[in-house]
């Protein structure tokens, strides 16, 4: 009677097995789409980002557009801004780049509709006390007004437009207490600064005379790295890998079963 029971066991077990392989096979199939969805998706967007980069530039986008900007239609746009620069309120972002460790220099550049526009100038070295905690500068509110464009100090500069990068590295967080930034976190430097209608983007400037500042500091411009990681062809052939495996597993538990079935038969 043992005997008996324990054939009536097996078939269920097998369906079992049988059923648990054909999931995995249908998973592993619909995450090797999704991953070759996605190799599409990033091909397009490596192509418009490179679009983007080589366009002639366009004006900085305005207050009315602010809440329009994305990252996909946005990010990377080649764009050009002309204002006063506020050098007593710049701040230094810790990088490191081609050119060795040292900083991102974010100068506010005040727009003549009195707006701010936070531009990475560049990058500059380290120097001795860079790395010492100091106290920010608290800036009087309004400290940019509406004024006419064209003015004798008015600078332009053109570069990349750059969304914000709040809190801070992925292993440190920005302290506006000590002046500490880890990332261009635009909202969070123009507090600050007790900055007003600073705009949710940041610009890239590209290398060139548009980039320096009355406040004596000439930062290295055109430094921004342009690349994506595209690791979805190896993600689909993985993933249709696995599923080769587990159709592999429901062949070999479906010619059993036929082969069982065909020996009971004959």
């Amino acid at each position: 009677m043992m005997e008996s029971a324990g054939r009536r066991r097996r078939p269920a077990m097998r369906l079992a097995w049988l059923a648990g392989a054909a999931l995995m096979l249908a998973g592993f199939l619909a995450l090797g789409c999704w991953q070759l969805w996605r190799l599409q998706w990033k091909l397009d967007l490596i192509e418009r980002v490179n679009q983007r980069v080589h366009a002639a530039p366009v004006p900085a986008p305005g207050p009315s557009l602010w809440p329009h900007l994305s990252a996909t239609a946005d990010e990377y746009l080649r764009i050009t801004a002309a204002g006063n620069w506020l050098p007593n309120y710049s701040t230094r972002v810790q990088a490191s780049t081609e050119q060795g460790t040292g900083f991102w220099l974010l100068t506010p550049l005040c727009r003549p509709d009195g707006s701010i526009l936070l531009v990475n100038r560049g990058f500059v070295p380290a120097r001795p006390g860079d790395y010492t905690p100091v106290a920010p500068l608290r800036a009087q509110p309004n400290t940019c007004l509406p004024h006419a464009a064209g003015g004798p100090d008015e600078a332009t500069v053109t570069g990349l437009l750059r969304l914000t990068e709040p809190r801070g590295s992925v292993v440190r967080y920005n302290d506006a207490a000590t002046s500490r930034w880890y990332s261009r976190d635009v909202d969070a430097i123009g507090f600050s600064h007790r900055l007003r209608r600073v705009a949710p983007y940041f610009v890239d400037a590209e290398a060139g005379p548009g980039a320096a500042s009355p406040d004596g500091e000439h930062p290295v411009g055109g430094l921004t790295v342009v690349s994506f990681r595209n690791n979805h062809l190896v993600y689909a052939l993985t993933w249709f890998a696995l599923a080769l495996m587990a159709a592999g597993a429901c062949l070999l538990l479906t010619r059993d079963k036929w082969k069982r079935r065909d020996g009971e038969t004959q």
